[in-house]
């Protein structure tokens, strides 16, 4: 990788960091009460960034839009089940509550100082690697 293209992608992720933090995505707090039903705060967050997603790859799919190096972008179709989408969402919904944030968060805290996400941290890569592990016999 080229040094500038890896600049680019420090300052974007610097950048996504702040977001985060400013919105208070990364709270703790915010992410208790959105479980408890409590407040819209983290639903609006969340919805916003799905429609985000919406439009972009609606932009992508319709002006056939060419990613950095002039390849075109393609967007495979999802295969239809919902049994795997149930339990992905699941499992992640309950390990984001129990845990109080998700990947982004982890690292966002670890430099607001908050060094037990570390911990949290060196469980996902676990079990990411957990998962590449035994993905064959998951159903896909």
């Amino acid at each position: 990788m080229k040094a500038g293209k890896a600049l680019v992608y420090l300052f974007l992720g610097i950048l996504f960091g702040i977001i985060l933090s400013k919105s208070e995505a990364i709270s703790w707090f915010r992410i208790q009460e959105m479980f408890r039903f409590e407040s819209f705060h983290m639903y609006g967050l969340i919805g916003s960034a799905v429609a985000t997603g919406v439009l972009c790859i609606q932009i992508i799919k319709r002006f056939k839009v060419k990613d950095i190096e002039g390849n075109a972008i393609v967007i495979a179709d999802k295969q239809k089940g919902i049994w795997r989408y149930l339990l992905g969402g699941t499992s992640f919904g309950m390990g984001w509550a129990l845990v109080g944030g998700c990947t982004a968060p982890m690292f966002i805290l670890i430099g607001y100082g908050e060094y037990s996400m570390a911990i949290i941290l060196c469980f996902a890569l676990f079990g990411t690697f957990i998962y590449g592990k035994y993905k064959h016999l998951l159903p896909h």
